[in-house]
């Protein structure tokens, strides 16, 4: 009866929902809406909203009252049966209401230990009283100070012995044979031949064709003392050719090189030795091959070519051995006059070492075939040869290219020329106050060409009339824009370039004072940049103006010439003019009359167009 009971009530609730989709509903067209399965939370919640918990609770009383009356009837047919020490649940969440009304109780304890708390009805805490003990700031002051202190001294003796320990690590660490030879194949080629070490030197995969061996031997160095307070040895001895012992330098003076080189030093200076006489090599076969109307001479190690009349390039190869004494000469480009030497020139110097490493990048870089099939280091001039029937000439000057020696000509040529023109217009601006000139030197320049703008302007008439012109440095000439857009060209000689600057002078004074007249109100009768009459002009041509006042009373005659200097001449016409058939005007009776000359020196006045304006302003009658 037990057993029955107990299986009729204990019902298996499956809490995993079935992960099929149900049919929602089925449109016109045949097709089908499905719900998407609940989870597991969601089938569970709704099966547990489908019981009701008043309900069951009267059926378990009801239940436990039917059991009791079994139970004792079934003891007194069997008393030899014992009383079962276990009863499971009655019903299927007795469990959860257990544990919920554990929680209700735990929640109502809580609450009541709140109430108790909060409300002073219920419990009073009495505050205890505890000693306080009185600190002097005197004597926090002075703790403190001796805690910082035993601080500080902890952090000394810790830092003093690890500087200990890293010096002896410095005084007792060997040099090792095989890192020191690690670090120099990072730097040179080396190889092994037989039980030696060689290196390279030379500069053959970088395209040089020298034909000097460059090598050099890598030893261990068996004399290695490593001493506290020197340096520390290296490991490796290295021996170079004899030929390329010493140091090699472009400047020319004497220097001291030092006889117990390190081996990165002497391996570098080494290669430089080999390097400058590849270069002087080069050299001196393109100066026997180069045709000029003044021929090169080499002798020995020095090779003079002629750049101006009076003006030679001199480059000298100078080499020092490890005593301090010179053997040769090493390439050294100086531009040097006839009487006295210049100083070097280091970007000179410069320029011969990117010439001879543009060579060998040459060397081993060609032209990409075009189409692709054509003979590899062809340009692309040359492929239209044929076809364009270019002459035997037109060949050879397509194929010609500057040598070393030519190149290094012309850039000395340009900065020779470059650096007179700037001494002139220094000079000449120096020289002459008034107007101003101001130069700017364009930084967009090459190693052949520059260019300077020249600005010509009077003092406080900046905005009214401004002369330019623009200048092109070259390799042996110049060339002149004015602000007319002619173009004057000139040679390498500096003094024609001081007769163009006189000749803009004057013509800008001229232009400045046609400026000047029209905000005063005078008219220009006449304007000439070239006059053909008075006294002629050593070099150039004079300037010359006429204005008349407003009212036609007052004449002003001005000439200015690049040598003669101002001239400053006024003409007064009497006040009464009849006209006539021929001058109709007041403005023209007097043309030809007499002219008194003005001594403009004792105008007062910054500069002559400013004087020039108190003067107009002085004649003008109202």
């Amino acid at each position: 009866m037990m057993s029955s009971t107990v299986s009729s009530l204990s019902v298996s609730v499956t809490v995993e929902p079935l992960d099929e989709y149900q049919v929602q509903d089925i449109t016109y067209d045949g097709q089908e809406k499905y719900i998407q399965p609940l989870s597991m939370s969601d089938n569970f919640t709704k099966l547990v909203s489908k019981i009701d918990f008043s309900k069951i609770d009267n059926e378990s009383n009801d239940t436990n009252n039917d059991m009791t009356d079994t139970i004792s009837e079934t003891n007194e047919v069997d008393d030899s049966k014992e009383l079962a020490t276990f009863q499971p649940s009655l019903w299927p969440f007795d469990s959860i209401r257990n544990k919920l009304k554990q929680a209700l109780t735990e929640v109502t304890v809580l609450t009541d230990v709140l109430t108790v708390v909060k409300d002073k009805r219920y419990m009073i805490l009495d505050p205890v009283s505890q000693e306080t003990n009185d600190m002097k700031p005197i004597t926090a002051l002075i703790a403190k100070k001796k805690a910082l202190q035993v601080a500080s001294q902890i952090l000394s003796n810790g830092a003093e012995r690890i500087r200990v320990a890293q010096s002896e690590a410095t005084k007792n660490r060997a040099t090792d044979f095989h890192t020191e030879l690690f670090h120099m194949r990072q730097n040179w080629r080396l190889r092994k031949k037989e039980n030696s070490i060689l290196g390279d030197l030379s500069y053959r995969s970088a395209g040089s064709r020298f034909p000097h061996t460059g090598t050099f031997e890598v030893t261990k160095n068996e004399d290695q003392v490593s001493t506290g307070t020197g340096p520390r040895a290296s490991a490796l001895k290295v021996k170079v050719p004899a030929d390329l012992e010493g140091g090699s330098f472009f400047q020319v003076k004497t220097q001291k090189a030092n006889a117990d080189l390190n081996w990165h030093q002497k391996l570098e200076n080494a290669q430089n030795v080999l390097f400058n006489k590849e270069l002087f090599a080069q050299l001196a076969r393109e100066a026997v091959d180069l045709k000029l109307s003044i021929p090169t001479t080499v002798i020995g190690n020095k090779i003079i070519a002629s750049l101006f009349p009076g003006v030679q390039l001199s480059i000298v190869l100078c080499h020092t051995t490890i005593n301090g004494k010179i053997m040769h000469q090493k390439s050294s480009p100086l531009a040097i006059p006839s009487k006295q030497d210049s100083p070097n020139k280091p970007v000179l110097e410069h320029s011969l070492h990117q010439l001879l490493r543009e060579m060998h990048h040459n060397t081993l870089h060609h032209p990409m075939p075009h189409p692709t099939t054509a003979t590899l280091g062809v340009s692309c001039k040359r492929y239209l040869a044929g076809p364009e029937a270019y002459d035997r000439q037109t060949i050879i000057e397509m194929n010609k290219n500057d040598t070393i020696l030519e190149q290094i000509i012309s850039q000395t040529q340009h900065d020779l020329l470059r650096l007179r023109t700037m001494y002139m217009i220094d000079t000449t601006a120096s020289e002459i106050k008034d107007p101003i000139i101001v130069a700017h030197w364009l930084c967009l320049n090459s190693a052949t060409k520059s260019s300077v703008k020249i600005n010509i302007v009077s003092y406080g008439y900046e905005s009214l009339c401004r002369t330019p012109l623009v200048i092109h440095i070259s390799t042996k000439s110049l060339k002149a824009i004015l602000r007319d857009g002619r173009v004057i060209n000139m040679s390498y000689e500096s003094q024609e370039l001081r007769y163009l600057l006189l000749n803009q002078i004057s013509q800008h004074q001229i232009f400045a004072i046609q400026a000047l007249s029209k905000p005063m109100g005078w008219k220009v009768l006449s304007l000439n940049i070239n006059v053909g009459v008075g006294h002629v002009e050593p070099i150039g041509t004079a300037s010359s103006i006429v204005l008349v006042s407003p009212n036609g009373d007052r004449f002003l005659a001005i000439r200015c010439g690049p040598y003669s200097g101002i001239e400053v001449k006024m003409c007064s016409s009497p006040q009464e003019f009849y006209p006539s058939a021929l001058v109709r005007d007041r403005k023209w009776q007097n043309l030809t009359g007499s002219y008194r000359e003005v001594d403009w020196e004792k105008i007062e006045g910054k500069n002559f167009v400013n004087k020039i304006e108190y003067l107009m302003a002085s004649l003008v009658s109202y």
